[in-house]
């Protein structure tokens, strides 16, 4: 490796790619590899940080044309009307003195979009804000608007336009990362889990953007890939859990549970199913300890008919006790009984979702919901026309629905994050309420027991049984 003078006998420069740092000169440095094909070293556009690190520890001279901005960023200042809070300071704070690079975590409603504003205002550099979907890119939009008074750039949702500061989905990021990755200094995940999945990753692997923030509350993932953001974005730089701000800037809340009888008939199918399972689990010697384990057992299933065969019955065991009739009667009295709250209803299945909008007239919200349909939805429950609104997993993130008081779980899933994700819905405080309340409602002497302790685990909450 050469250093110091033995520079001197070759130029070197570094380029974007393709999603790559080129670095031409015939000089390997770190994280780099050989590419026969163009006769140079080549490394992933991530890199390109501590390529210049490492290049101006050395005292080594080079040629920088990596970041190329399409669009020349004007000098962005924040809205004299927009203050940070104490915590907001903070966490803004933790994440400069972090290198500009890190991932805050706070509970739905506790103004994560006005830190990263704040964010973008203190680079002063063009900036990529990536989100999971179309709500969150329009109220990303609306906002950076307000604040920092440009013309966002969007790209996702049939839009395809490039500003000093831009908004994208994942999947739109994703597909543009080889051309735009060069394109944007500062680059914000938006609920930035999302970012270690298998796909996306590659979102931030292919962009040079030596500034990263994300932005989540909840940072942990069920497979445990949460383990990959430290790498792609920068670990946790702040973190505060929904009791830390109840009563202050969120809404005080509560975690009820109620258990509910199946009936005689509906027990013995349960238990019947639920055997075939169990069985088929011992006499293997298999223990579903975590996703990985059972991600493993459904991959057994394609191949062992008897695995398969176990699996359909612990999915049949499961509909008996999500879709219980018991539950039912106990979601009628709740909605009797709380006339006067915003009601949302969560299930696990749409199956669920279009039974009860059907008994009780309410409307849903499901992933076959256009647009322009959930915008007329939800603005009529803001508005109180709609008492209650029943969905399956399509509201779990980045919907501002602020006169949400009371939630209810009929089904769900183990995971702390989707539950995490329900109680950040009624979070956001109103005139209107003075607490919020999440309700799971699960079948007595069932899985669901369990599956309501290992959801309820992060953060520990408190439970009125």
């Amino acid at each position: 490796m050469m250093r110091g003078g033995a520079l001197s006998a070759t130029t070197t420069a570094i380029s974007f790619d393709k999603g790559t740092i080129v670095v031409s000169g015939n000089l390997r440095i770190p994280n780099t590899v050989w590419d026969e094909g163009i006769g140079a070293f080549r490394a992933q556009a991530i890199f390109y940080r501590d390529i210049v690190h490492y290049f101006k520890e050395s005292e080594l001279e080079f040629t920088d044309d990596v970041i190329s901005h399409l669009i020349p960023c004007p000098h962005l200042e924040c809205a004299a009307t927009m203050k940070l809070r104490g915590y907001q300071k903070k966490a803004l704070s933790s994440w400069d003195r972090s290198g500009r690079r890190g991932t805050i975590v706070l509970p739905t409603g506790a103004g994560k979009t006005v830190i990263a504003i704040k964010a973008i205002e203190l680079v002063n550099e063009p900036t990529l804000v990536i989100v999971p979907t179309l709500d969150l890119l329009e109220q990303w939009r609306k906002r950076i608007e307000k604040e920092l008074n440009i013309k966002a750039g969007v790209l996702g949702g049939g839009e395809s336009t490039l500003s000093a500061v831009t908004v994208s989905t994942y999947d739109s990021a994703y597909i543009r990362a080889p051309e735009i990755g060069a394109r944007f200094s500062f680059i914000i995940a938006d609920e930035a889990h999302h970012i270690a999945s298998e796909g996306y990753r590659q979102i931030a692997e292919m962009f040079a953007s030596p500034y990263r923030m994300g932005l989540t509350a909840t940072f942990e993932r069920e497979d445990m890939l949460h383990r990959e953001i430290p790498r792609l974005i920068g670990g946790v730089v702040f973190r505060l859990e929904p009791k830390d701000l109840a009563g202050s800037y969120l809404s005080n809340f509560r975690v009820d549970r109620i258990v509910v009888d199946l009936t005689e008939e509906e027990m013995k199918e349960y238990e019947r199913y639920h055997k075939i399972f169990t069985d088929y689990l011992e006499s293997n010697k298999i223990r579903l300890f975590t996703q990985m384990y059972f991600r493993r057992f459904i991959m057994r299933s394609a191949k062992d008919p008897e695995a398969r065969k176990a699996l359909l019955a612990r999915n049949r065991s499961l509909d008996i006790a999500f879709n219980s009739k018991s539950k039912i009667i106990e979601l009628e009295k709740l909605l009797l009984d709380n006339r006067d709250e915003r009601i949302l209803i969560f299930t696990q299945h749409n199956d669920l979702v279009y039974r009860i909008s059907r008994r009780f007239l309410i409307p849903f919200i499901t992933h076959t919901t256009n647009k322009e349909e959930r915008h007329r939805v939800l603005e009529k429950f803001n508005e109180g026309t709609f008492h209650a609104v029943v969905t399956s997993k399509v509201l779990d993130e980045g919907i501002d629905v602020p006169e949400a008081s009371l939630g209810v779980i009929l089904s769900g899933s183990g995971s702390s994050r989707e539950f995490i994700q329900r109680l950040g819905r009624l979070l956001r405080k109103s005139s209107k309420k003075s607490e919020a309340r999440l309700v799971e409602i699960v079948s007595r002497e069932t899985s669901e027991i369990g599956t309501s302790s290992r959801r309820r685990k992060k953060p520990k909450l408190a439970v009125v049984n």
